[in-house]
């Protein structure tokens, strides 16, 4: 049940946003967050997402109130959502719905919530009092997609609008109380993500991380792998028997990846959720691409360096490479990224 939102500001709307459920995407959402509270500063914000998102809601200083809406992948989870409409009754007076499914529009219905905005999708014809023909020609980005939903009709093209860049707040003391229990060295550090929710079509080869990391460990650096429990397996590969290597995938919790990320210099990341956190601490990026676009969804940061072979093939945005050979990935190799991170070095002791 959802706990009482907090005392809004004189004359203030109370927003619900109802989030996505990926990693990246929920950090993209970031920028609607900031719009709405740069354009609204009176108004309380609440984010209504899987439970998994509410430690990186919680490094947002945009949310006033993060809900968790925890049906399993796949569910309806009719009561669930019934449940959780009934705790919201007469608390918000907008919704705004990110995702452009049925289901994810019902709660804020359910919930009597006057003005409901989201996208056209999936017949949601009742379950939003205002439906928007979402032109992907002019919202090109998912960024952009998000930040309309934030802005008048009249507006929702972003003409003349600028898209803040998400910013997630760092803990300290976490951070320094991680470099201990994980035995982590003073070295300057550069973290690897070799995972890709979306499929193996979106990642680099694992011989290519192993490469790249045999190189910056015999050069000094500490070499950190980090992914979910899914991504141990990968992140053995690269770092075992590999002293100033860590495998540190499965051993951290999301919040933890935040500052850890805050912690190293660069990262090494394929188009992945954790490639959008590392953007939104500051961390340079070297982004690797493969069968997604980095126009469609670029690191959120002035930070970042775009790997992208662009091969007559791709962006083929399938999660497995429909012609078995991924050579947009493959033929990236990793001197390539080697010199990318020395380079930007450079350019930093130049400075």
């Amino acid at each position: 049940m959802a706990e009482p939102a907090p005392s809004r500001g004189e004359n203030g709307e109370r927003i619900l946003v109802v989030g996505p459920s990926w990693v990246g995407d929920m950090v993209m959402a970031q920028s609607l967050l900031m719009t709405l509270r740069s354009r609204h500063p009176g108004c309380t914000l609440a984010v209504m997402a899987p439970g998994w998102s509410l430690p990186i809601l919680e490094r947002m200083p945009e949310v006033d109130e993060a809900i968790a809406l925890d049906v399993a992948h796949g569910q309806f989870g009719w009561s669930r959502r019934r449940e959780t409409a009934r705790g919201l009754r007469g608390r918000f007076d907008r919704a705004i719905v990110l995702p452009r499914s049925w289901k994810s529009a019902l709660v804020p219905f359910l919930a009597g919530i006057p003005r409901r905005t989201g996208f056209h999708g999936e017949q949601r014809y009742g379950l939003l009092t205002e439906r928007r023909r979402l032109d992907k020609g002019v919202l090109d980005q998912t960024v952009k997609r998000f930040v309309s939903l934030g802005l008048p009709a009249e507006a929702s093209a972003l003409g003349g609008v600028t898209l803040p860049q998400p910013r997630l707040m760092v803990d300290a003391d976490n951070q320094a109380a991680l470099r201990e229990r994980l035995g982590l060295s003073t070295a300057t550090a550069i973290g690897m993500m070799p995972g890709a929710e979306y499929g193996p079509a979106k990642q680099w080869p694992l011989a290519h991380f192993r490469a790249l990391a045999e190189a910056l460990v015999a050069e000094g650096f500490e070499v950190r792998v980090l992914g979910g429990p899914k991504d141990a397996e990968a992140g053995d590969t690269i770092a075992q028997g590999l002293a100033g290597a860590h495998n540190l995938c499965g051993k951290t919790r999301l919040a933890d990846a935040v500052d850890l990320l805050a912690d190293c210099e660069q990262v090494v990341t394929n188009d992945s959720g954790l490639m959008h956190v590392a953007a939104a601490v500051g961390t340079r990026i070297q982004a690797l691409y493969g069968s997604s676009s980095p126009a469609y969804t670029p690191p959120l940061t002035d930070n970042a360096e775009i790997h992208y072979l662009a091969v007559e093939c791709s962006p083929c945005f399938e999660r497995v490479c429909p012609l078995g050979h991924t050579r947009c990935l493959v033929e990236m190799n990793p001197e390539r990224v080697h010199r990318a991170i020395h380079a930007w070095r450079a350019t930093i002791v130049k400075g």
